[in-house]
């Protein structure tokens, strides 16, 4: 810090002598002085700077960007030329992918600037609001897009955002094989857009522990990103668009493999270590396949994100840079509370007198569940404020004010445990009241804890508490429709049927909207399918099995061969989706017949079959 604050001392002198002068990073940029008290400094290896200039414009805001020393940001050029071409390719092809891409200059010899994007905030600081274990935790990602996006109709865009941003930053990083991926070096905006940051290492050359990749996962793609995309922590339909926008996207880049290669390959003698020989190019050639066709170019990619998504590694790894973080964060990083978009203190929300926990309310959104309402007074007379708050949430205040208290001035907190089901109606009424006395005892604890800014700012009202006062407190079950009997019209099946050289292709790509099974668990759902008539059953084909989802993704490729034009038209397409049941009879879910003669398949169909107990499929 000292070395810091003198270093911009001489920068305050550049400025008094010269005036002002363009930044290197954007010649646009005009600024006229430093603002030392916005200047700091990142705890990563090279340790780059923060700094903010002063904007000449005097309606501009302070001009934030960074400073390192010590990289090599040629290859951060480069890298991010190729993203920026790769967006390109997508937004010719309609597909706006949300990406965000910085500047970034090389202003020497291992030295650079590289331009701040606002709002934005790394995956570790989200991830441990949660603790140091954040990153094995699946909510965490959610929960702050909730915090800044309280409205439902900003968090369904932000969550749209994170959805095209995230199956573009997982092509890009594939293809461009961009390694030491950890929570430090991918940011998240507040408005859902998702990008990597820190290319110091590409074309695959990972770092190492002895002889173990550090890298595992073909991309960072992980439990709590694919809890954003679905809604919670079960697969719906819109991790389908997730993997076809991922699909669509990786599909297009390979259409231009050439142009990658050349551009790439005329910088093989511009001396960056990572891009020296052929090998280097191999890696990209490799990863873009370009020998294969879009149907087995999109069997492969969904296979990664499941590889990637099953991947312990990446968390593992999470985790240890969380770890090794620890030791870096200075003793006057308050705690905070990780649904609270900002903080409140006794001085700006004034004097609490009492709180009082009235009743509890079962919830179904965003998971199943009870909340408890508390009313709190302040000296104000006639100021009395409602707050909504779930028994995690009162369990995580405690846990951080035992960051800065010793146990001996809090109260104790009721025990999470309970016998049986953790969520009924009793369970909420005797935790109720344990609650009760707990919220009593601290704001009547000695001063320093009754009127510290944790507690004021969890008993400050949030954007969902107003928008919940005054409404019916019997929600509907927002499930209520999944409730049928098996048997029953439900589902439906994406297929790309196709026909060529005697070849029949059938694309089996998503099902959505399965009913769960009679015990009310989700299905272990296959297809598989028949060309009839089969009297010797020689036409089965199969698809392997999703476990336990009514949604699952499979983009397989069925394929039935030696199959003339004239014989497909007397031909049905007969596709059962069944549901493993180990030992026992598997358990069919839905099914559909297709007469092919009813689809011109001189070119490819693609569209969602419903299915139903028995009959004709309907496109």
């Amino acid at each position: 810090q000292a070395i810091l604050r003198e270093g911009l001392e001489d920068v305050a002198q550049f400025f008094k002598a010269h005036g002002s002068c363009r930044l290197p990073l954007s010649p646009s940029l005009l600024v006229k002085g430093i603002v030392p008290r916005d200047c700091s400094y990142f705890n990563s290896n090279a340790v780059p700077l923060k700094l903010s200039f002063q904007n000449v414009d005097p309606l501009g805001e302070n001009i934030r960007v960074i400073f390192k020393c010590g990289d090599d940001l040629r290859q951060d050029m480069l890298t991010l030329q190729m993203i920026r071409i790769m967006n390109k390719i997508w937004v010719q092809e309609g597909l706006d992918m949300r990406m965000v891409i910085f500047r970034c200059f090389s202003t020497g010899r291992g030295r650079g600037m590289v331009e701040m994007i606002p709002n934005a905030e790394t995956l570790r600081k989200i991830q441990v609001e949660h603790g140091v274990t954040g990153s094995f935790k699946d909510r965490p990602l959610a929960d702050w897009l909730q915090k800044h996006n309280p409205e439902e109709d900003e968090y369904e865009k932000a969550v749209e955002n994170f959805i095209y941003s995230c199956a573009g930053c997982c092509v890009a990083t594939y293809v461009l094989g961009i390694c030491d991926r950890h929570n430090d070096n991918i940011m998240l905006k507040t408005t859902g857009h998702m990008f990597h940051i820190d290319f110091g290492r590409f074309l695959g050359h990972a770092q190492m522990f002895g002889n173990i990749k550090r890298d595992r996962a073909p991309f960072v793609f992980t439990s709590d990103m694919a809890y954003v995309i679905n809604g919670g922590d079960k697969p719906s339909s819109r991790f389908h668009d997730f993997v076809d926008l991922c699909c669509q996207a990786y599909n297009l880049i390979r259409k231009h493999t050439h142009l990658f290669l050349n551009l790439l390959g005329l910088m093989l003698s511009c001396g960056i270590p990572e891009l020296s020989d052929l090998e280097d190019l191999k890696y990209v050639y490799d990863a873009l396949r370009p020998q294969d066709s879009d149907a087995d170019a999109t069997t492969y990619f969904t296979r990664l994100i499941e590889s990637s998504l099953g991947s312990v590694a990446t968390k593992l790894n999470f985790f240890i840079h969380n770890l090794a973080q620890m030791k870096f964060t200075g003793s006057d990083a308050r705690p905070t509370l990780s649904f609270a978009p900002r903080t409140h203190t006794l001085k700006t929300s004034g004097r609490i007198r009492d709180v009082f926990l009235c009743r509890h309310e079962r919830v179904f959104n965003p998971s199943k569940g009870y909340t408890y309402v508390v009313k709190v007074q302040r000296d104000n007379p006639g100021e009395v404020t409602f707050v909504q708050r779930t028994f995690e949430e009162f369990q995580e205040l405690h846990n951080k004010l035992r960051l800065l208290f010793p146990s001996s001035l809090l109260p104790s907190f009721p025990s999470r445990f309970v016998i049986g089901r953790s969520r009924g109606e009793a369970v909420a009424e005797r935790r109720k009241e344990e609650l009760n006395g707990y919220i009593w005892h601290l704001i009547h604890a000695a001063p320093e804890v009754a009127e510290c800014d944790l507690i004021y700012t969890f008993f400050h009202p949030l954007p969902r508490d107003e928008k919940a006062a005054g409404t019916n407190p019997t929600p509907k079950p927002a499930d209520a429709t999944w409730a049928r009997s098996l048997g029953k019209v439900g589902g439906e099946v994406k297929l790309s049927i196709s026909y060529k050289n005697n070849k029949l292709f059938i694309m089996v790509m998503h099902i959505r909207g399965l009913p769960p099974l009679q015990d009310g668990n989700d299905p272990d759902p296959y297809v598989k399918t028949y060309l009839l008539p089969d009297p010797q059953k020689t036409t089965k084909r199969k698809t392997k099995v999703a476990r336990k989802t009514c949604n699952p993704t499979y983009n397989e490729m069925l394929v039935y061969d030696g199959i003339p034009r004239g014989d497909l038209e007397q031909r049905e397409l007969r596709l059962s989706v069944l549901s493993e049941e180990g030992f026992w009879e598997n358990i069919l879910l839905g099914e559909v017949g297709i007469r092919l003669r009813d689809l011109d398949l001189a070119q490819e169909k693609m569209g969602w079959f419903a299915l139903g107990s028995r009959g004709h499929g309907t496109l």
